[in-house]
């Protein structure tokens, strides 16, 4: 029989290996931190920023998704499996 799930009530980060609780604010800042380091990456360095949205979103929200890669992150790495 398999365990079931919990719901995560707060955020955590991974610090040695280890989850920790931590406020909204700190998860918010190290996931902009994060995204901030991937937006600077150098051109042509092996790691870089992508988008891929899923074909059960809405227009909308592929639309949404496609802008912030290409104008907030400044990558024209977005795919979607609309085309499927």
């Amino acid at each position: 029989m398999s365990k079931p799930y919990t719901r995560l009530t707060e955020p955590l980060v991974r610090e040695g290996g280890e989850l920790r609780p931590v406020s909204w604010e700190e998860a918010l800042d190290r996931a902009a931190e994060g995204l901030d380091r991937a937006r600077r990456h150098p051109a042509g360095a092996t790691s870089t920023y992508g988008m891929f949205s899923c074909s059960k979103a809405t227009n909308e929200m592929n639309y949404v998704a496609q802008k912030f890669a290409r104008v907030v992150m400044g990558s024209n790495n977005v795919d979607s499996c609309n085309r499927t």
